[in-house]
């Protein structure tokens, strides 16, 4: 039988959240002819017939456009179908002589209306025009213009066209476009997958429109082709295809895929026009970080673009999440677009560090280890008071950069009856408060390190602990562990010895002003220039013992309001040479030394460091000026530093038996560790780590060292290269030449910034040279900055 419904357009059938795929009906007037469904009996289905609208909507007691009925109708039969397992996800033919006949292909003529794919994007409709070649044919298509293609670019030839013209394409084109309704494959679906049977575009035109004229027939064929839901491609031969309906189960997945997808679509689209809002906004009205977080939808779409920021995507949906948003914003998809685009919208400051993110670095203490700190600091009795020697009768100076949080160390000098030097290395005594093992111990441990940036300090202790229980105070009493040495007339260790102590600093200085007053050279502060002949003494005795110089400019920044987009930069350069960085050093070095000899003497397993690479003839560098450029040329030689934990080994460049890091326990977990070493054994107590542990332990240690090491350095060359990204373009630096990389590329160290960069430079210019340079260009982001030499 045949059911012909003129329907009313807007006409919808809805599918309730339990109906079947088949209910979702969407029903519009057809210009062309009147939509015929042809229902055979075997089918199971009774439709009524009516012979006009009126007939239509008054059947059943319609009043308006809704049309349950029918729906129930189509429940009823799939309900029925189901029971009896009728409805079967096979889908075959009648014979293989069928399926060829269906497969049959129409010869290409001129005037044939055809599909073809342009490219990978598009598809066209042409006009057949005349061959080209033995296979491929000129074609004219919708936009009027002609080409060569090739048979297996057509995709369908319009039946019952000829002599068609080109420039009707558009015009049929569109007439199709408006009666395409796929809803109607949802009636053909229900009927085929019935009978299953496989269908050709004209035989799914001949159902659903009840003519497979040309327009009918390219009607079906863009259904057919376009639909993901109901048909699949059963076989193709050149420009033919067979579709065959699926399966009940895969059509109600597939529609519950496309659900999800365009819910995911909306989604998407609400994010992207919240990333416009935000990026239109002023900078001081932008949304605050945290308010990208309140929704789980909108807080996993902003952390993929931010992992995809730093290469740190979890997975792959993370990764594909983020290309998908910066494609909808109409941005490239790499790392730099996404770095921009959470700058734009307020989410990153201008400045963000990405490597903080990138490395995780733990940039805050938990409330656990927070509250650990505070309840140590009311409630920790120390364990060697009885045995700390009183030893606040000393002159004690504490030496270090401005701003400088939590002092590790300080110095004190004597004169003994005989002549000699005794200085002494008060050293903080963190182990006061924290033991091997504790809570405390195994969060330094996973850090590893204070971090310092110009931008804020992360120290490995919480503040309140590192600075009112560790930290050296000046003016207050404190506990310490203080290496004393008596030194020979020559520099080398007459005496020495390692004891728990109380101390009291008398002063706090940075290295400007005790250089200052080395300088002034005031009676008063003596015991100031007693540590600096000490220092001298040493320094010659180290070169003897083949200790090799390489003190260069260093370079410190110290960044204000880092959030802002144009933050205040402080920037100091310093001579590692200068009197009070050089006093310093020594006593440092001097104290890692007693360590080391302290260590070996009583066998006490500690990270003993050393440098192989003893025999540098530093005469062969003789000719270069001392400083900056010959260090750089002998540290380009130098090999990576060892460690031993159960003997001193050599520190060729130190000059030095042996050596231990020893006066940084509160910022360098090495030392630490060397600290509870030490301490046990004063106790009389066994080291409480074999060397075995120490092995392990380290190795961690050293990771998590180097990327803090990494990560200062990058954070320093960053707000270098903006501090000169703000000066004046015609401002001059003076470099010198540290070597040459190729040809009359030179490696520069500006003096005024201690920065390294390259240029081109002048022909005769010699290493060691000092040039004048300008910046062309500096872009902190990029770590790039181009320099070029300023002409006298």
């Amino acid at each position: 039988m045949i059911m012909a419904v003129r329907v009313v357009n807007t006409c919808s059938i809805v599918r309730s959240t339990t109906s079947p795929p088949v209910a979702a009906f969407q029903c519009r007037f057809y210009h062309f002819r009147t939509l015929q469904l042809r229902c055979h009996s075997k089918s199971g289905f009774r439709f009524p017939i009516f012979s006009s609208e009126q007939q239509f909507l008054s059947h059943a007691g319609f009043r308006s456009c809704s049309v349950h009925s029918l729906v129930d109708s189509v429940m009823k039969e799939l309900k029925t179908m189901r029971k009896r397992k009728r409805v079967s996800a096979k889908v075959g033919l009648s014979g293989g002589e069928l399926l060829v006949k269906k497969l049959e292909n129409q010869v290409l003529q001129k005037g044939l209306l055809l599909e073809f794919k342009k490219d990978s994007d598009r598809i066209l409709l042409a006009v057949a025009q005349r061959p080209d070649g033995k296979k491929n044919w000129m074609v004219s298509d919708q936009n009027g213009v002609s080409c060569s293609i090739k048979p297996q670019q057509i995709t369908f030839i319009v039946p019952g066209v000829e002599n068609f013209d080109h420039s009707e394409i558009s015009q049929f084109l569109q007439k199709a476009q408006d009666n395409l309704d796929p809803a109607l494959l949802e009636f053909a679906w229900v009927e085929l997958l019935e009978k299953n049977k496989s269908v050709t575009a004209e035989e799914l035109a001949e159902m659903t429109f009840g003519s497979a004229e040309p327009l009918e027939s390219y009607c079906a064929h863009l259904l057919l082709s376009k639909d993901e839901i109901y048909f699949s491609v059963l076989a193709t031969k050149g420009s033919r295809s067979i579709y065959a309906p699926r399966s009940t189960a895969q059509v109600e997945e597939l529609l519950r895929r496309k659900l999800a997808k365009e819910a995911a679509e909306k989604e998407l689209q609400e994010f992207v026009q919240q990333l416009m809002s935000a990026k239109a906004m002023p900078a001081h009205a932008k949304p605050l970080k945290s308010s990208w977080k309140v929704e789980e939808k909108v807080q996993y779409k902003i952390e993929s673009l931010e992992a995809y920021a730093i290469d740190a995507c979890k997975d792959d949906d993370q990764k594909k999440t983020a290309g998908i948003i910066l494609k909808a914003m109409g941005l490239a998809k790499t790392a730099s677009s996404a770095v921009n685009l959470l700058i734009d919208i307020g989410y990153f400051p201008v400045h963000v560090n990405l490597e903080v993110l990138k490395f995780n670095i733990h940039t805050d203490h938990s409330e656990e280890i927070i509250s650990a700190a505070e309840s140590v600091l009311v409630d920790s009795p120390d364990e060697d008071e009885l045995n700390r020697k009183d030893l606040t009768h000393l002159k004690v100076y504490a030496i270090d950069v401005d701003e400088a949080d939590e002092l590790d160390d300080a110095l004190s000098a004597t004169r003994l009856q005989d002549g000699r030097i005794k200085v002494y290395i008060h050293v903080a005594d963190p182990t006061r408060y924290v033991q091997p093992g504790s809570m405390l111990d195994k969060d330094a441990m996973r850090r590893g390190t204070s971090v310092f940036l110009p931008t804020a300090t992360y120290p490995m202790f919480p503040d309140k602990l590192a600075m009112q229980g560790m930290s050296l105070k000046q003016g207050e009493v404190c506990n310490a562990v203080t290496v004393s040495v008596v030194l020979h007339s020559d520099g080398g260790i007459a005496e020495y010895s390692v004891e728990n102590s109380i101390i009291k600093p008398t002063y706090m200085l940075t290295y400007e002003s005790a250089t200052e007053l080395l300088h002034l050279n005031l009676e008063e502060e003596r015991e100031l220039r007693l540590l600096s002949e000490a220092a001298a003494l040493r320094l010659q005795w180290r070169r003897r013992q083949g200790a090799v110089d390489t003190v260069t400019l260093e370079t410190r920044i110290k960044v204000s309001n880092p959030e802002d987009p144009e933050p205040l930069i402080n920037l100091y350069v310093e001579d590692q040479a200068h009197p009070a960085m050089r006093l310093v050093s020594e006593m440092m070095i001097l104290c890692g030394e007693t360590i080391a000899t302290y260590g070996s003497c009583n066998n006490i397993p500690l990270p003993y460091r050393g440098q192989p690479q003893s025999n540098i003839d530093v005469s062969a560098f003789a000719h270069l000026p001392e400083g900056p450029v010959r260090s750089s040329a002998i540290v380009k030689i130098m090999r990576a530093a060892e460690i031993d934990f159960r003997k001193p080994i050599r520190h060729g460049v130190l000059g030095l038996p042996g050596y231990v890091q020893f006066t940084s326990p509160i910022r360098r977990y090495l030392d630490l560790l060397a600290h509870y070493q030490v301490k046990a054994f004063l106790r009389g107590e066994s080291p409480p780590l074999s060397c075995g542990q120490l092995e392990g332990m380290a190795s961690i240690v050293n990771m998590h060292t180097r990327v803090a090491r990494r990560l200062s350095s990058s954070s320093l060359r960053y707000w270098i290269i903006e501090f000169l990204r703000r000066q004046p373009k015609d401002k001059r630096y003076s470099a010198l030449v540290l070597r040459f990389i190729k040809d009359r590329t030179a490696a520069l160290l500006l003096v005024e910034v201690g920065f390294q960069a390259s240029a081109s430079v002048s022909v005769g210019t010699q290493i060691g040279d000092e040039i004048e340079v300008q910046v062309e260009e500096a872009h902190p982001r990029d770590d790039v900055v181009y320099l070029k030499e300023a002409i006298r």
